[in-house]
């Protein structure tokens, strides 16, 4: 009976408004959707494009089998590619000839118009061909990379019926997309980034209210009812996310860290006074994703605060944060500020690992990789990508602190998203400097 109550006032709980988190209703969404997809391609792409040397950049997929670049150009009212979608973007830098092209029955949003003739040419490849033919590009960029598998979506078959159809101009070839399709993946715009505020500000008051005595009770509510009141909040206010949520515990045991289990949610637990909570939570709002790991302590009956010694580890913690954003510059490599940051924190006597990533229309998304929990001693591949301006990351990473009263090392995880504009780092909706307090009246 105590877990159909808890159960109960979970649901009731679900059902009350997150005051300052705005959800727009989906005509809106996708209205915003589209502004910002034609703003991107009409100023962005020909940047980008000139800046990559590739004048010419053809995307293939066929329906359910999308690339993860092509889904960023559809618009909002496309859930798939239509049959099989290719679409062309041609820049020429001298003449500033910049053409949108989808070889499709239809046309792809409001700016790529459609550019088959079927009378004239039945067969697909043909029009391709033709348009290669008639703007004769130096270089044509497809979607296949090594390193990064966002920008590796061209699958075998239409790369093999693409280069035996397409007759190359005199002088050209095909090259890889990748750096292109990071640039396009990673580059926030201005409007961008005030939409960032608000993924943030929404993922960041369901935390506080999850991490709060209105859902939490000690000694009856489990992480797992925890974990699923966050999905369950996400469905409820008309959102999604891109990962399934996590919740740990940290307490006066003889437990020691496991971080692969930590993440994994292998221990349906029952939340405790005295305990050190740490949620991973993220959510996907108008194609941008966020992703946040904050922690809480669960006040005893007698305490008002947390105690002196895991605030002083949260403090550890932002410290490292600061270590690592100072050492973000652009030019410089994810290794490069990997080993840099991991050097200074060794030098004060941080126990340090760093695990950041890109973000943005992907959780773990396409740039310089700063480590993996596994790997930190470089990431070979996407750590040797360079940090540009006008770029997105989660400052992923924990301090490993020992911690007397409980005689043993306790790890203070933080992530919180922030923008690099090429010159300063800032997180897009600030960051946990203090501990979430439950039991608080």
């Amino acid at each position: 009976m105590k877990r159909i109550i808890t159960c109960l006032l979970l649901i009731c709980l679900l059902n009350s408004q997150i005051s300052t988190a705005q959800v727009l209703p989906l005509r809106e969404q996708s209205a915003i959707i589209d502004e910002v997809l034609d703003e991107r391609i009409n100023q962005l792409l020909p940047t980008l494009m000139e800046k990559n040397k590739i004048d010419m950049w053809v995307i293939v997929s066929r329906e359910y089998n999308e690339d993860p670049i092509i889904k960023t150009f559809l618009p909002s009212t496309w859930l798939s590619a239509r049959r099989r979608t290719i679409i062309v973007f041609y820049y020429n830098p001298s003449t500033k000839l910049y053409k949108k092209l989808a070889v499709a029955r239809y046309k792809v949003g409001n700016t790529i118009e459609a550019a088959w003739d079927q009378a004239k040419f039945p067969n697909q490849w043909d029009q391709l061909n033709n348009i290669v033919a008639t703007l004769k590009p130096s270089k044509i960029g497809l979607n296949y990379s090594t390193d990064f598998g966002h920008a590796d979506g061209l699958d075998l078959t239409d790369y093999q019926e693409l280069t035996k159809a397409v007759k190359l101009p005199q002088g050209a070839s095909f090259v890889s997309a990748s750096n292109l399709g990071v640039a396009w993946l990673e580059t926030r715009t201005k409007r961008e980034m005030e939409i960032y505020t608000q993924v943030n500000s929404i993922t960041h008051k369901i935390i506080e209210e999850g991490f709060s005595s209105k859902v939490i009770t000690p000694g009856v509510t489990t992480t797992d009812d925890l974990v699923w009141w966050f999905r369950q909040k996400l469905n409820n206010m008309g959102l999604d996310t891109w990962f399934h949520p996590s919740v740990e515990i940290q307490r006066n045991d003889s437990v020691s860290f496991d971080h692969l289990k930590a993440f994994t949610n292998e221990s349906n637990n029952v939340i405790l006074s005295g305990d050190l909570l740490h949620v991973d939570f993220g959510i996907k709002y108008l194609r941008l994703n966020s992703d946040i790991q904050e922690h809480a302590y669960v006040l005893k009956p007698t305490e008002t605060d947390a105690p002196a010694y895991l605030k002083e580890g949260l403090k550890t913690a932002n410290r490292l944060q600061d270590i690592l954003t100072s050492n973000f510059k652009t030019g410089l490599t994810g290794n490069q500020i990997l080993k840099a940051s991991l050097d200074q924190a060794k030098a004060e006597n941080i126990v340090a690992s760093i695990y950041t990533h890109p973000i943005g229309y992907y959780g773990h998304a396409a740039g310089p990789t700063i480590g993996m929990w596994d790997m930190q001693n470089g990431v070979a591949g996407s750590g040797d990508y360079p940090m540009y301006k006008n770029t997105c990351y989660s400052i992923e990473l924990n301090a490993s602190v020992f911690i007397k009263e409980w005689n043993k090392n306790v790890r203070f995880m933080l992530e919180q998203n922030g923008h690099f504009d090429g010159n300063n780092f800032y997180y897009i909706d600030g960051r946990q400097t203090s501990l979430h307090l439950i039991g608080r009246h």
